[in-house]
């Protein structure tokens, strides 16, 4: 079961639920993937919509991490998930949310 005050959420990827959380060392491997960019900086660009494949595969693959899994991000590349594209969005913002609110 996933701890919300955590920033934990469950997330179905290749038809397993898994739980995604940005620990602190996931969010300095995010930082790290875009090249020593700040949280803020980063932040921003997600939320003005400019979001690729490759930060969902950077940011999924941190939360899979940070929830105590050891995969690859070749490996989440090839993790499928309900509602395609827009799927993989979902899990983003909702670990998102859930790693910098209060909900």
């Amino acid at each position: 079961m996933v701890n919300r005050h955590r920033g934990e959420i469950a997330a179905e990827l290749g038809g397993e639920t898994y739980t995604l959380c940005l620990t602190l060392g996931a969010l300095a491997e995010i930082e790290h993937a875009y090249g020593g960019e700040d949280l803020i900086a980063i932040a921003e660009r997600f939320e003005s919509g400019r979001i690729k494949a490759s930060d969902a595969i950077k940011v999924i693959g941190a939360g899979l991490r940070g929830g105590g899994l050891i995969i690859s991000d070749d490996d989440v590349a090839k993790l499928s998930v309900g509602g395609g594209a827009a799927g993989y969005l979902r899990i983003v913002a909702d670990l998102l949310k859930a790693t910098f609110t209060n909900d």
